[in-house]
C-alpha cells in the first residue's frame, strides 16, 4: 500500500483556503476525538500538527469499513482521508472533509490506558510522556512557535550579512569560567589512570589526550571566525552541570551567539534589540492561532507584551545609574542592591515594569568583578563593556559585551583570575594577529521561546528535558 498521493495537503493549507472547494483532496494525521450520530455518521476531528486547529472530517455509514474500523477509531489512532473539501455548515470552521475513503495506519493497543486522552493534562503530567505530549494542544503549540523563532533568527541573521558557523560541543575551555562543565571522557571509571607518584587522573590516557568538557559556549572559537569572516553566529546546543531545580534553568539548552567584527558594544546592542524585534513581529504575523491560545489558557498578555516592545524603543542605563535608582527602594527587595552586586530577577523586573512603564531595558557597563574575562575594559579601570537587556516578566533575556582585543588587558584579567594562559593559546593568539574591536551577544533559545509563548516553565519548552536526577527518553 502506498501512502502517497497526488492531492495531499496539510490540513493549515485546507483551513487557510488555499485549496478550492470541491476539490479532491487527501489528508494524514491522528484522530482527536470522534463523535457518531444516530443517522449513521460519524464526525472526526484530524490534525497533523500544521497548525493548531484540526479539520473535521464526515465519515457515512456508506464507507465500506465503516462498521470495522470508522466505528473503532480513538483518540490518537493514525488515518489516511480521501474525500472532496466543502463548506461547512457547523460553527467554528470553514472547511471540512466528506470522507470518500479511510485507511487506518495504526490503531490505538488500548484506548483505555492511552496516556493523552482527549481531556485536560496538567504540564506534570505531561512531562511524565514527553514522547506523546507533541499530540496536546499546548506541546503542538510550542513546537510551532519554537520552529518560527528559529527560523526567523536564521532568516534575519541571514538577511543581514551573518554566517552560521558550527562550533564544537566537546572542547577544554570554560568560556565562563564557572566551573559547571561535563567532563567528556572514555576512561575506564573502575580503573582510572594515575599520574606517577600522585592520585591525579592521568587524563593524557584519555580519548583526546587531555581534560575535555561538553561546551557552555560556543563563544569563544566564533570569536575566531568572527576576525576573519566579519559577521558570524552560532546557534547550537550548550551544557552547564549546574545542580539547579528552577522553572528556568536546563542543563542541555541551545543558545544563538552573534559576533561582529569592528564593532562595540553600542553596535551589538542595536543588533540585539532588532532581533529580537524582528522574532516578535514574524511569530504575531505567522502563528496568530497559536498565540491567541496562549492568551487564552496560559498567559492572557501573551500578544500584548510584545506588541509593546515593537511599539517602542529600548532604554538604555548605566549598571552604576540602575543601582542609585534601586537603592532608593531597597526595602521592597529580598536581595539587597549595592554597586558591585549582580541584579536578581527582582530587580530586573522593577526596572523594565516600574521604571520603563513596560520598556525593554539596556543596562550596561557592569563592575569587572562580576562579568567574564573576556569583556574589555572600560577606562574607568572598575567597569567592563558588557549589556544585559531585561525584559517585563523575566528580567534578563539577552547578555552581550564588547570584547577585550588587547593582548596586555586581556592577559591582565586572566592573571587576575588565576585563569591558566596556556589553555587559551589560541585565543590569545586573536590578539596577537590583526586584533580589532569585536562584540556580541547570546540568547537562550528555549528562554526566548517561554516568553513568546507565556509558558513559565522551561521544561515545557524543550522537547526532552535535561535536568538533575533526570534522562529519561
Amino acid at each position: 500500500m502506498s501512502l502517497k498521493s497526488a492531492n495531499e495537503y496539510s490540513i493549515s493549507s485546507l483551513l487557510a483556503g488555499e485549496v478550492n472547494v470541491g476539490q479532491s483532496v487527501c489528508v494524514k494525521g491522528w484522530v482527536r476525538t470522534r463523535r457518531d450520530s444516530k443517522a449513521g455518521i460519524s464526525f472526526l476531528m484530524v490534525h497533523d500538527g500544521s497548525c493548531f486547529d484540526p479539520i473535521q472530517v464526515v465519515a457515512s455509514k456508506n464507507l465500506s469499513n465503516y462498521e470495522q474500523d470508522v466505528l473503532h477509531l480513538t483518540a490518537g489512532c493514525s488515518i489516511i482521508v480521501d474525500g472532496e473539501l466543502v463548506k461547512s455548515l457547523g460553527k467554528g470552521q470553514a472547511f471540512e472533509i466528506q470522507a470518500k475513503q479511510i485507511i487506518v495506519v495504526g490503531f490505538v493497543d488500548d484506548p483505555d490506558t492511552y496516556p493523552i486522552s482527549p481531556k485536560h493534562h496538567t504540564v506534570e503530567y505531561l512531562r511524565e510522556h514527553a514522547h506523546l505530549r507533541p499530540r496536546t494542544n499546548i506541546i503542538g503549540a510550542v513546537t510551532r512557535i519554537q520552529n518560527c523563532v528559529a527560523q526567523a533568527i536564521h532568516r534575519f541573521l541571514d538577511d543581514n550579512g551573518f554566517y552560521w558557523i558550527h562550533t564544537p560541543i566537546i572542547t577544554a575551555s570554560d568560556c565562563e569560567g564557572a566551573g559547571e562543565l561535563f567532563r567528556v571522557s572514555t576512561l575506564d571509571l573502575l580503573n582510572l589512570p594515575r599520574k606517577e607518584n600522585t592520585n591525579a587522573i592521568d587524563f593524557s590516557q584519555d580519548f583526546f589526550g587531555r581534560e575535555t568538557f561538553l561546551t557552555v559556549s560556543g563563544q569563544l572559537e566564533v570569536e575566531a571566525y568572527c576576525l576573519a569572516m566579519s559577521k558570524v553566529y552560532t546557534f547550537g546546543p550548550t551544557f552547564r552541570a549546574e545542580n539547579s531545580n528552577t522553572t528556568k534553568h536546563l542543563a542541555e539548552f541551545w543558545m544563538i551567539e552573534p559576533e561582529i567584527a569592528f564593532a562595540d558594544l553600542e553596535d551589538v546592542a542595536v543588533l540585539a534589540e532588532n532581533l529580537l524585534k524582528y522574532i516578535f513581529k514574524t511569530v504575531l504575523a505567522t502563528y496568530s492561532d497559536d498565540m491567541n491560545f496562549f492568551v487564552q489558557h496560559v498567559d492572557k498578555e501573551a500578544i500584548n507584551r510584545l506588541q509593546k516592545i515593537l511599539d517602542a524603543p529600548f532604554v538604555q542605563m548605566e549598571y552604576s545609574d540602575a543601582i542609585k535608582t534601586l537603592e532608593k527602594v531597597n526595602d521592597r527587595f529580598e536581595f539587597k542592591v549595592e554597586w558591585g552586586s549582580d541584579l536578581q530577577t527582582e530587580h530586573e523586573r522593577y526596572l523594565t515594569e516600574v521604571v520603563t512603564e513596560g520598556r525593554p531595558v539596556i543596562v550596561q557597563n557592569y563592575p569587572k568583578e562580576i562579568k567574564a574575562f573576556y569583556m574589555r575594559m572600560n577606562k574607568d579601570n572598575k567597569t567592563v563593556a558588557g549589556m544585559d537587556i531585561l525584559v517585563p516578566g523575566i528580567g534578563e533575556i539577552v547578555g552581550g559585551s564588547q570584547r577585550e582585543e588587547r593582548l596586555s588587558e586581556l592577559d591582565k584579567r586572566l592573571d587576575a583570575l588565576k585563569i591558566d594562559k596556556k589553555n587559551l593559546w589560541w585565543y590569545r593568539d586573536l590578539r596577537r594577529y590583526g586584533s580589532v574591536p569585536h562584540a556580541g551577544f547570546g540568547i537562550g533559545f528555549e528562554r526566548l521561546v517561554g516568553y513568546v509563548t507565556g509558558v513559565a516553565n522551561i521544561r515545557d519548552i524543550v522537547p526532552f528535558p535535561r535536568v538533575p536526577n533526570h534522562a529519561e527518553f
